[in-house]
């Protein structure tokens, strides 16, 4: 939501004007054009609101859920902000997209990742949660759309499994299923767009969602064909402030970890951390117990927004730094926000 703040003798002269317009029309109300022509270009001060969910844990690493707004402070650029707006998150609906990694590195977890949403549906999907299901290896296809159905989206998954056209679109040579592609239909020569897949899904499925949103990826973090980068996709999620909680699946040989491990590690970390999420280790935390973390998390949760006292709109990266005032608690949000261009 976008606010516009004026001064007040500025505000004056725009009534004065406003009203000599009137007069001179006999009647009925100025309309903006005449306003603006008799202005010429007015002086406009664009101030965001800047909303920022977060979770806080005490130090035994427990949930916190009682915090106040007297008890954390909020800095941009290490520039106290005055917190404008303050709540409580406690057992509110979700509304979350899992994002499955279906290119040649995955394919020997397909069985894993399929067992893993099995998990997920069963154990967190909540009769008030919805959740769409995204496949993507050169191409981005939407399985499932929101729905709060586990059924609906298990089903979804055999017939995508079990199609061998994936036909994009509805026609009328047969009654396929149509798995509609996310972001722009295009030939890739490499099979990996898992930029692509986390930056679509934000931006087509989940900006425009309102109440606690996150994506579950399931990846190795490796990439060959995405239109975006890794700063990119960041910036994106940071923007509609949606969490990416990843879950790597990675691929060992010879029990060694090799460059293109450590770098796919070194991705799924680093989304995570700058949105505010969690990089897990599929191999290592059973999916019961690191999907009841996450949803604990998201149910568990607060929200802030203020009006930053830097409101140029000028594309720099604004960090962001939530301080508890209690010793031993710790806090997890995004890292910061993109400046709007003018």
């Amino acid at each position: 939501m976008k606010f516009r703040g004026k001064s007040l003798p500025l505000l004056l002269m725009i009534v004065a004007t406003a009203g000599a317009v009137f007069a001179q029309a006999g009647g009925g109300a100025p309309s903006s054009a005449a306003v603006s022509q008799e202005l010429g270009a007015p002086l406009k001060v664009k101030v965001k609101l800047v909303n920022v969910a977060f979770s806080a844990r005490d130090a035994k690493g427990a949930l916190i859920n009682d915090l106040t707004k007297d008890d954390v402070e909020i800095a941009e650029d290490a520039v106290p902000q005055k917190v404008s707006f303050f709540a409580r998150s406690t057992d509110v609906p979700l509304t979350l997209g899992i994002i499955l990694d279906d290119s040649g590195s995955q394919g020997h977890f397909s069985k894993q990742h399929e067992h893993d949403l099995r998990v997920f549906l069963e154990s967190v999907l909540g009769p008030k949660d919805r959740v769409f299901v995204v496949s993507f290896a050169n191409s981005i296809r939407l399985v499932s759309d929101f729905t709060n159905s586990g059924a609906a989206v298990e089903a979804a998954m055999e017939q995508y499994k079990n199609s061998h056209k994936r036909k994009k679109r509805k026609n009328a040579d047969d009654n396929e299923p149509v798995f509609p592609v996310l972001g722009p239909d295009e030939e890739r020569e490499l099979g990996t767009a898992f930029y692509d897949s986390i930056y679509y899904a934000v931006s087509e499925k989940l900006a425009n969602e309102s109440g606690r949103r996150a994506l579950l990826m399931f990846s190795d973090g490796e990439d060959n064909s995405s239109a975006h980068d890794l700063m990119s996709t960041i910036e994106e999620a940071q923007a509609q402030n949606v969490l990416v909680e990843t879950i790597r699946y990675t691929e060992i040989h010879h029990n060694k970890l090799n460059a293109r491990n450590h770098y796919g590690i070194g991705v799924m970390d680093r989304i995570a951390r700058e949105t505010g999420g969690e990089n897990v280790d599929a191999s290592a935390v059973k999916p019961e117990v690191f999907f009841k973390q996450i949803a604990d998390e998201l149910r568990n949760s607060f929200e802030l927004a203020y009006y930053p006292t830097n409101p140029t709109p000028d594309g720099t990266f604004r960090k962001i730094k939530i301080s508890p005032k209690q010793a031993g608690v710790t806090v997890r949000s995004r890292t910061g926000y993109f400046s709007p261009l003018p």
